[in-house]
């Protein structure tokens, strides 16, 4: 079709606004007929850190449904009045909701289950609740009395012990059956603690007095109706008649309880009686038992590697390596208890530990004191932080290292992710944040007796305490994030056709977009237009329809290097077309239509492989290399590579194990040529270089760092981030990097705020990160002629696909390899459109950069979208053309470079001289999911100049530049002109002349 006719046109675009949607817009109502639920709306959750429905709960990335989560709620033990669906693959179960939690517009709940597109659950922060119809339960309370006894309120036990009588109960501990036991011990005092902690007294003890009733936030582990005290909080209870019974001091003959002296494991040995909780407790790793014996702590210390065993209040058991908090022997006489599970046995007393060794040494470490000097790096002691509220979190990034938390290892693991605060809490806590959290979530500060939790891998220093962080500021700069006057902005270009799915500028200066032909959401889509960039001021001239034959829905897309400038598109969604091989000629001029049409038999020319989501690459020798992908949607993987065109023999797939045990978290694999003809494959979060004619690994990289919080975050789709190569300056001797932005996590799908980067191929290559100003999950990058990097589109949270992600990142930003490591990003201009799942950017040949697409397929329960299927096309405008400066100009005649040949261009600067001149090198490529399919390379040759004659000397191998089209830019000072397509290297792998069948135009070499 040469073009389209005025009434033909008119009629797609009302074809379009008026098509039947085939898909089935997600709900938020259940579908399952035989069910007494309803839905309850949408909801906030984790407000101030907790959970809007907190009892039982579960995950499935694969299969989540709103009728499968309320299936489990429902079930057996699992026999909650609520129900609620989260993040597209949370399942939460309660009877109440939780403090602060409020209805929010159904608007807010806008990602699709997992496993039923057609249903809505939840998203960031956000439930989609369902309710039984039965009336909930009361929620949990205080008991204000139990027969005589009477609440006195939550009282503190952080220190030493307010009650100092601990005994078993019959049962598990509820408020009925630890009154009832420290009643039956003659005691008028009793106190629940951390669920299952039953303590008794005469008065109460060591200066404890009254905290807030909710700081009692933990349910009996016996009646989950019950509030039980909480961590160092004490539910305290008085008995308002008299006890007639002596109080029981010891639960045994004092006579017949002792230590055990003999017949112990292995080397274990008695070591002494020691007082506990002077300062604190002097061990941790606790594990109660109503039938404590001290061979049964010595089994579950041993049994968890740990030298030192301990029992107190009878049924307690701790373990450890070494006492902590300035511990000291206490007289033998003071371990008079008798343990829970036999009464001839000595376990311990109030406060006091009989201790054994399974190496006859017990270490004793003094009181933990802050950490404030021998800091690494430029961190300095800020004072404790108290959070705004129990539950509650300042800073959103939390590390748990429940043996090994250090200061210095906070510390450093912050500063490698460029956060320049840590914040230590719990003794096993490590979070990473700005300062502008602490001024945001309310936090101040308090005494820092209040930071006294000895840090869990240092019990010499303390990390934090209940709700209380030890608090940690790099002092200095840690990121530069440069904020320019001049940022550039986006505009406007023209309205689309389709939701593109690729983008490729062809050598026609013309852009071809690929749209999901088959599973469009138009009925009458062709899958296939090119846009004239000379005629976008005319809506009905600028675009030509094209046609493809099967599906590309998340096929892969490059340049060839034939005299035609083909492009050549691989895989697709489902059955014939993931074999799928298609050509397409660039043709006809500006202002002028083509006739050329995208070309594919099935029949004739295929891959090996059926693949969805493959990745496609030219190797130096001429041939194209595809790797990786599914064999069909959400099918098995395709773990494996070929070669196009087919190499002679049978079947000459090779199989990658490594993409075979990453699937499905490496689709789309970054694939580039390095410098010494070896290539580079990044996928999920790994790395490895690979031999280019075996394809046997030569190197494994190191794992890709992730989150600060997550070291399983990933790179490549789902978590999709997006990786280019940094340019490659004439001689081409030093080392080329790798660039790799954004991605996002399992499970909670945050997107990540930083920037990696490796030299894969110097000597024990490491990675080095980069923070961003913020995050972003389905980025874009595109390489610009002055060499830095244009960021953009994608989200702050969700993952890859329809639905799954929320909160669109607005901004795009600047990338800057020439700038110091920390100071290379700038921030740019905002767009008011959304780009998410299925968007693009690419540089045009004026230097400006094409923005298009968005397929995320969110939609409200009326059908109307959160995001749009978006078909407007934008353009940004780089700072380097917004300074009112005219764009150089060159003639050039020859452009089919051989490699390390001269060639000359005839230059007109008008703001600058040849001796501050650029030359560059932008290799074509195609946009799509990120995934910048010639690795985003950029080549800066060597030239010289007489007068304004200059002689360019290309590439000197097919290593550095892999044989193709190259857009030629000059650059008088910041400013770049319009480019030239240059080929270099030629067609050495004779593509110009394949395939040979009569139905495929074949350019020639």
């Amino acid at each position: 079709m040469a073009g389209l006719t005025t009434f033909s046109l008119i009629w797609i675009i009302f074809s379009l606004t008026e098509a039947v949607y085939a898909y089935r817009f997600p709900s938020h109502h259940l579908h399952r007929r035989d069910t007494a639920w309803t839905a309850l709306g949408c909801w906030t959750d984790g407000v101030g850190g907790t959970r809007t429905l907190s009892a039982a709960s579960y995950t499935d990335t694969v299969d989540m449904t709103v009728e499968s989560c309320i299936g489990f709620c429902s079930t057996g033990s699992n026999a909650y009045v609520y129900a609620g669906v989260e993040y597209a693959q949370e399942c939460y179960c309660g009877n109440y909701f939780s403090s602060g939690a409020t209805n929010v517009s159904l608007s807010d709940c806008d990602m699709a289950c997992t496993g039923n597109a057609g249903e809505f659950c939840g998203a960031g922060n956000r439930l989609d609740i369902f309710w039984s119809g039965a009336q909930p339960p009361a929620p949990p309370i205080l008991v204000p009395s139990v027969g005589n006894w009477s609440l006195l309120g939550c009282y503190n036990d952080s220190a030493t012990r307010a009650l100092p009588y601990g005994t078993g109960v019959t049962g598990s501990v509820t408020v009925e059956s630890c009154t009832t036991a420290c009643y039956n011990a003659g005691y008028p005092l009793a106190g629940m603690e951390y669920a299952d902690e039953c303590y008794c007294g005469l008065i109460i003890e060591n200066n404890s007095g009254p905290t807030p009733n909710t700081d009692c936030d933990m349910t009996c582990v016996g009646n989950s109706s019950e509030y039980c005290g909480g961590p160092n909080r004490l539910s305290m209870y008085n008995y308002t008649q008299a006890i007639t019974i002596t109080p029981i001091v010891n639960p045994s003959n004092p006579s017949t309880v002792s230590p055990v002296t003999s017949g112990l494991t292995g080397n274990w040995t008695y070591g002494g009686c020691y007082v506990d909780n002077a300062n604190g407790r002097v061990l941790g790793n606790e594990f109660d038992s109503s039938t404590m014996t001290v061979e049964a702590c010595i089994a579950n210390c041993a049994g968890q590697s740990f030298t030192i065993a301990a029992i107190e209040y009878s049924t307690q058991c701790f373990c450890g390596d070494y006492l902590i908090n300035g511990a000291t022997k206490g007289a033998e006489s003071d371990c008079n208890m008798a343990c829970g599970g036999n009464a001839t046995e000595a376990c311990g007393g109030p406060n006091r530990v009989s201790v054994y060794s399974s190496n006859g040494n017990i270490t004793l470490l003094p009181v933990p004191v802050v950490q404030n000097s021998n800091l690494p790096g430029q961190w300095v002691y800020e004072g404790c932080l108290a959070e705004p509220a129990i539950g509650a979190r300042l800073f959103q990034y939390e590390n748990e290292w429940t043996t090994n938390n250090t200061i210095d290892a906070c510390l450093n693991q912050c500063a490698a992710f460029g956060y320049p605060v840590a914040g230590l809490e719990y003794g096993v806590q490590c979070f990473c944040g700005d300062v502008s959290d602490i001024t945001t979530g309310g936090g101040t500060y308090v005494s820092d007796s209040q930071c006294n939790i000895a840090c869990s891998g240092d019990p010499l220093h303390l990390c934090g305490g209940v709700s209380r962080l030890s608090a940690y500021y790099w002092n200095g700069t840690m990121n530069t994030w440069n904020t320019p006057a001049n940022t550039g902005y986006y505009e406007f270009f023209i309205g689309g056709l389709v939701v593109p799915l690729i983008a490729t500028v062809g050598i026609n200066n013309k852009v071809t977009f690929l749209e999901k032909h088959g599973t469009s959401e138009y009925n009458n889509s062709t899958g296939a237009y090119e846009l004239d960039l000379s005629l976008v001021d005319n809506y009905q001239l600028a675009w030509r329809e094209m046609h493809v034959q099967s599906d590309v829905f998340c096929s892969g897309s490059i340049v060839l290097p034939d005299k035609g400038g083909r492009q050549i598109n691989i895989g697709g969604w489902s059955l014939s077309s993931t074999f799928g091989v298609r050509l397409y000629t660039p043709d006809g001029s500006a202002g002028v239509n083509g006739t050329n049409d995208w070309e594919e038999n099935v029949n004739e020319l295929t891959l090996q492989r059926g693949r969805w989501y493959p990745t496609a690459m030219m190797m130096p020798n001429g041939s194209i290399l595809v790797v990786g992908g599914e064999s069909g949607s959400n099918a098995s993987p395709q773990p494996s590579l070929e070669i196009l065109p087919k190499p002679p023999g049978g079947d000459t797939v090779i199989t990658l194990d490594y993409l075979q045990r990453t699937d499905p978290n490496n689709l789309y694999p970054f694939l580039l040529v390095l410098p010494s003809g070896r290539f580079f494959i990044g996928y999920y979060n790994e790395a490895r270089i690979l031999d280019p004619v075996t394809f046997d690994t030569v190197t494994v990289l190191p794992n890709m760092p992730g989150a600060v919080n997550n070291f399983l975050a990933g790179r490549t789709y789902p978590m999709e981030g997006s990786a280019v190569l940094l340019p490659q300056y004439a001689p081409y001797t030093d080392p080329i990097e790798v660039l790799i932005c954004g991605g996002s996590t399992i499970g909670a799908a945050i997107a990540l705020d930083n920037c990696i980067s490796i030299a894969p191929e110097v000597p024990n290559a490491t990675w080095t990160l980069e923070r961003m100003p913020s995050k972003r999950v389905m980025p874009c990058i595109t390489t610009l002629p002055d060499g830095t990097y244009l960021i953009l589109n994608g989200a702050h949270q969700g993952v890859a696909g329809f639905g799954l992600a929320t909160d669109p990142n607005l901004s795009a930003i600047l990338y800057d390899p020439a700038q110091p490591i920390g100071q290379r990003f700038s921030i740019l201009n905002n767009t008011i459109v959304a780009r998410l799942y299925h968007s693009e950017a690419t540089l045009l040949p004026d230097g400006r950069v094409l923005v298009s697409g968005s397929d995320p397929q969110t939609y409200y329960p009326n059908g109307s979208f959160v995001y749009p299927e978006e078909m407007r096309i934008e353009v940004y405008i780089p700072p380097y053309l917004n300074q009112g400066f005219r764009q150089p100009e060159f003639t050039i005649t020859e452009t089919d470079w051989a490699l390390g040949g001269h060639y000359s261009i005839t230059v007109n600067l008008f703001q600058g001289t040849t001796s501050g001149m650029r030359v560059s090198l932008v290799a074509a490529s195609s946009s799509t999911h990120g995934n910048v399919m010639s690795g985003g390379r950029i080549l800066f040759p060597a030239f010289s100049c007489s007068g304004n004659t200059c002689t360019i000397t290309a590439p000197p191998n097919a290593y550095v530049s892999p044989p193709g089209w190259h857009q030629l830019f000059i650059l008088d000072g910041p400013t770049p002109s319009h480019s030239a397509w240059v080929r270099i290297g030629g067609d050495p792998g004779q593509l110009g002349n394949w395939p040979a069948y009569p139905d495929f135009t074949t350019p020639g070499v």
